[in-house]
């Protein structure tokens, strides 16, 4: 790339190149044509001498010192050679392997290779933050000098990216840059590292304070509403935030932000984390616990207990909810609560998933027809297209009619990848599986869903159970979605039963089934034969 130097004819120019030029960490060297120094960085008149302008390239390396020092590694050097009169610079990255990168300057870095910077947004690349996050650590003294690192990380880019097809994901990409530009400082290095990943290096942060008031300020901008080519899009971003300590290496630094990151958007999303002492303990925990999670799977360590579910009317026992259990050797018993959410992000739910599918309906095959049994099914095993072929070969290989199968959802499968969750519903509902919505009512937009989908049955969330008997609001909320779902023609359970007076209540309140430690605790699958004798 062209570039006028300090010394070229462009007078207007004149400043803004020399500034790119000085701002380079390695030696840059401009020659005439007769190979004779013109022009030296500081960082050249600083490794090489402040009289080196003048003099020809032969006196200042010795033949063959140029090549050693460039497959040394000690450096890139950059040559600058004169074609009708501008001045073309050129990097050697490598002498000895060829390899030559054009200068350009990197949008909030500085100035960079051009293989440092983004060719969508101008940003710099992983190379140039690296780079720039050294220097600014390296340049930071005294108060209010201090450096932040914030890792950013867009949410639902890939649903935007997938919905409505590259061209939008590339022009709101670039938007977003061009907020974080708007939201930093001019000093600040604004980089981007991967599809939807930014990493901007504060600088001048004095405190924490500083810190978070920059996050909370890129939080904001970025999750404000997109026009893009006639849709409107909105996104979320979460963001890692890591201060300066000292001893702190670049390393360090981009590692804490990482780490807050990931704190960030297990928290939700949309938000931003400071970097706390401990984050990375909990980091080798979650680690150590998904490779135990994939040996579990490989070595079938998981077990499937089943809780029933009572049928009022007859006060009779009409199906079981097949629950996922794992007794790890060292452990012991760990909750689904932290192991699912795991293999939901891991993306081991599918193969998990499946196990608990197939082996759920061999066990139910076994039981007196017409009971059922009830399977949840995660949000990402929608995703990937098989859950509907998974359930006609597990209904084939076990022989259990479809009618039997129960799937349960839960409001959070709908939420982002609606129409072809409800296609992959629809087409399971055909082939006579039924379908319930579960934890009815701890969602958003429940009701909204009642309307677009039939649901056979909803299951009313424990909390309104268990607090009715002492909350009005919550003994209300029990009412009302019995009613609805009698209306509407809908088998209602009420899960959480764990006392007579919770029954009584159920009796009262127009459900038709009940789930419970009151009326039966989850059991293996030995143990439900004696059960139903009881």
């Amino acid at each position: 790339m062209s570039i006028p130097l300090p010394f070229s004819s462009d007078a207007e120019e004149r400043p803004s190149s020399g500034a790119i030029l000085n701002a380079i960490g390695h030696p840059v060297l401009a020659l005439d044509s007769a190979g004779r120094v013109v022009f030296a960085n500081g960082a050249a008149r600083q490794e090489l001498g402040e009289r080196i302008v003048g003099q020809p390239l032969d006196a200042i390396f010795a033949e063959g010192a140029f090549e050693q020092i460039m497959r040394s590694g000690a450096g890139p050097l950059a040559l600058v050679s004169a074609r009708g009169g501008r001045y073309e610079a050129r990097v050697g990255m490598a002498v000895a392997a060829g390899a030559v990168l054009s200068l350009t300057s990197s949008v909030g870095c500085g100035a960079a290779t051009q293989a440092e910077t983004d060719e969508l947004t101008g940003l710099a690349t992983r190379g140039g933050l690296h780079e720039e996050l050294s220097r600014a650590l390296l340049s930071s003294r005294g108060e209010g000098q201090g450096v932040a690192v914030h890792c950013l990380d867009l949410d639902r880019f890939k649903i935007i990216n997938d919905t409505l097809g590259h061209e939008i994901g590339d022009r709101l990409i670039a938007k977003v840059a061009s907020r974080l530009r708007a939201a930093c400082r001019k000093g600040d290095c604004i980089a981007r590292i991967g599809g939807d990943e930014f990493v901007v290096v504060q600088t001048g942060a004095g405190s924490a304070a500083d810190a978070e008031r920059l996050a909370k300020r890129l939080v904001d901008l970025v999750g404000r509403t997109y026009v893009l080519g006639g849709h409107t899009v909105n996104i979320a971003a979460s963001v890692g935030v890591a201060v300066q300590e000292e001893g702190l290496s670049a390393r360090d630094l981009m590692r804490d932000a990482e780490l807050a990151l990931h704190e960030a958007k297990r928290g939700g999303r949309g938000q931003f984390r400071l970097f706390e002492t401990g984050m990375d303990a909990s980091i080798r925990e979650r680690r150590e616990l998904e490779v135990d999670l994939r040996r579990a799977l490989a070595l079938r360590q998981f077990e499937l207990h089943y809780q029933p579910f009572l049928e009022l009317s007859g006060n009779k026992v009409t199906g079981f909810e097949a629950l996922l259990r794992w007794d790890h050797p060292t452990r012991g018993r760990i909750s689904p609560l932290s192991f699912i959410p795991l293999a939901e992000e891991t993306g081991l739910i599918g193969k998990i998933g499946e196990w608990v599918l197939r082996t759920a309906c061999t066990t139910a095959a076994g039981w007196p027809d017409p009971m059922t049994v009830a399977v949840n099914v995660s949000p990402v095993q929608f995703k990937d297209g098989t859950l509907v072929e998974t359930v006609l070969s597990a209904l084939a290989q076990s022989g259990l009619p479809a009618h039997r199968l129960e799937i349960e959802i839960t409001e959070s499968a709908l939420l982002d990848e609606t129409q072809s969750v409800l296609a992959a519903l629809a087409r399971l509902r055909d082939m006579g599986v039924r379908i319930s919505m579960d934890d009815f009512g701890t969602g958003y937009s429940s009701l909204s869903y009642l309307q677009k989908f039939p649901f056979d049955k909803i299951k009313i969330d424990r909390s309104f159970i268990q607090g009715a008997s002492e909350n009005p609001e919550s003994a209300a909320i029990l009412k009302a979605i019995a009613r609805l779902g009698s209306s509407l023609g809908m088998a209602i359970t009420a899960e959480g039963v764990e006392t007579a007076e919770q029954l009584e209540r159920i009796r009262g309140e127009h459900c038709t089934h009940v789930q419970g430690y009151f009326t039966g605790r989850p059991m293996a699958s030995a143990s439900i034969g004696a059960f139903l004798d009881r």
